[in-house]
């Protein structure tokens, strides 16, 4: 097996291929210095040397490259994942969020996440795409919940937790770990993991659990009603609930 992931200088990416690695695959990367994704010849050219025999597309980049790897993945029958995102549904109407709603984003990055997602299936009917949350991980930099609270304490001086926002959120491990079982199985469609789901843990109740699990005594975590949104990714991949992960949560 030889798999391809992008965003291999990204957060999640990183933990994926690690498991990859585990399961047997060896890792193919995407050197945005050596092969521009905006260049289609370019990019083809480097596919069809490389031959992966799994794509999964983490990335930040174009719709028309997720397009493009998407058509490649399809000519070829490859398994062909792309993670798309929890913000491509707005705050209202509210969640939780099924994988056939409608839809609603109203800002940038869900309409982009949108436009990905459109172009993946467009050129592959067969294709996963899978939504997350936010992740979460003890060391991984980047968009990673752990990491972004000790940023606002340490900027802010506290951490402020709405009461009524409900996240999609998992641990890293386990949602790489579901990526991994997508890429051996595939299974077409869209897919929303999300530890979440089923506990429907509020934003404040998750980071009082971080603060606790991890040793962050110095957070002064302060609840707030200033987001309304219960964000959960229902009827999705199987992954360990937070409970399973957050002691506290479970009480």
């Amino acid at each position: 097996m030889k798999w391809l992931i992008t965003g291999l200088g990204g957060t999640l990416a990183p933990v994926l291929a690690q498991l990859a690695r585990q399961a047997g695959a060896d890792m193919l990367a995407w050197d945005r210095s050596q092969v521009s994704p905006d260049d289609a010849g370019a990019s083809r050219a480097w596919l069809e040397r490389e031959r992966p025999t799994a794509i999964a597309h983490l990335a930040t980049g174009s719709a028309d490259w997720a397009g493009r790897l998407a058509a490649y993945g399809a000519e070829q029958g490859l398994p062909f994942v792309f993670t798309s995102s929890a913000m491509v549904f707005h705050h209202d109407p509210d969640g939780p969020h099924a994988p056939h709603d409608t839809r609603t984003a109203r800002d940038d990055y869900g309409r982009y996440k949108i436009a990905c997602e459109d172009a993946v299936f467009s050129a592959y009917p067969e294709a996963s795409v899978v939504r997350i949350g936010w992740q979460i991980d003890e060391e991984q930099a980047g968009n990673n919940m752990l990491m972004a609270l000790d940023g606002w304490q340490r900027d802010q001086g506290r951490v402020a937790a709405s009461t009524l926002w409900r996240p999609a959120c998992s641990f890293m491990g386990d949602t790489a770990e579901a990526l991994v079982r997508l890429l051996l199985a595939p299974v077409a469609g869209v897919h929303h993991l999300d530890s979440n789901a089923d506990e429907g843990h509020t934003f404040y109740a998750v980071a009082c659990a971080l603060r606790d699990a991890f040793g962050r005594e110095a957070w002064q975590v302060e609840p707030n009603e200033e987001y309304a949104h219960d964000q959960r990714l229902v009827g999705g991949l199987e992954v360990p609930p937070l409970s399973s992960r957050l002691s506290t949560l479970a009480r």
